[in-house]
């Protein structure tokens, strides 16, 4: 059994939406290699709260972090120090056993049909994924996600195991059904304030974010973000990264970003 963690950064709004991207994050990894890793976690923690007195039990949410929202703000860290704490983490990730993670996005301004369903989309992308990696494993997954779009994800996951086309590359424009195999029980909920893991996800779903404002739009982080880090920060947090991410998910992305719909040239 894999236990998968999902989490996302931006709106999956559309036609009307906050972000242009919708960034669906997915960590996964053995059951046998959870308690360890949760271990390997609370310890890291630790050793935040002792370097930067950082608080082991409080959430760390990495957009409100970069942008100084509340409670961070309160601990007046100058940007080093913050730029030190984001290399800690990019540091320690690697470290954990067995894990590996799939970065789906959906860059909107590429959408041509109005009724195009975002989460719909990423989740289906991801849950896909994560079945190609595990086939010849004999291993079934579960998903565990925050409980903000767990019926609308229950929905998606549910039909997959019903009706699934996916569309041919042999015959473009034609499809064959490949429905979901190895995903037990319903999508799981879990509130992220009490689940490292899902912390974990959205660290690493926001730096691609970031990564692919720039990489698929061409744009500029915003204000907040861009005094902290610019593009190569990012592209070396993701390098450092690279073991752990899933890059046959989209082998041509340097690390593996799956993104819809495709760009038309």
């Amino acid at each position: 059994m894999y236990f998968v963690y999902m989490d996302e950064s931006g709106d999956d709004g559309y036609p009307n939406y906050s972000s242009k991207l919708f960034v669906l994050t997915s960590l996964y990894m053995p059951e046998n290699v959870w308690k360890n890793n949760y271990n390997q976690i609370k310890d890291f923690r630790r050793m935040l709260k002792s370097k930067y007195n950082l608080p082991i039990a409080m959430e760390f949410h990495t957009k409100a972090f970069l942008t100084d929202k509340n409670p961070y703000r309160n601990y007046k860290w100058d940007l080093e120090t913050k730029k030190q704490i984001l290399k800690d983490w990019v540091d320690f990730i690697p470290s954990l056993e067995q894990i590996k993670f799939i970065n789906v996005v959906i860059v909107k301004p590429r959408i041509i049909k109005e009724d195009y369903k975002v989460l719909d989309a990423a989740l289906s992308y991801n849950i896909q994924r994560i079945e190609n990696d595990l086939l010849n494993s004999d291993s079934r997954f579960l998903i565990i996600t925050d409980e903000g779009r767990l019926g609308k994800m229950r929905k998606t996951a549910r039909k997959m195991q019903i009706y699934n086309p996916i569309a041919s590359k042999i015959y473009p424009g034609s499809t064959y059904r490949k429905e979901i195999q190895l995903l037990t029980e319903d999508i799981l909920p879990k509130n992220s304030k009490e689940s490292y893991f899902l912390q974990i996800t959205d660290f690493v779903s926001y730096l691609i974010y970031l990564y692919s404002l720039k990489n698929f739009l061409n744009e500029n982080f915003a204000n907040r973000v861009a005094q902290l880090l610019e593009f190569d920060d990012v592209y070396n947090f993701l390098n450092n990264l690279k073991k752990c991410l899933n890059l046959k998910a989209n082998p041509n992305d340097e690390f593996g970003v799956v993104n819809y719909p495709k760009n038309k040239k």
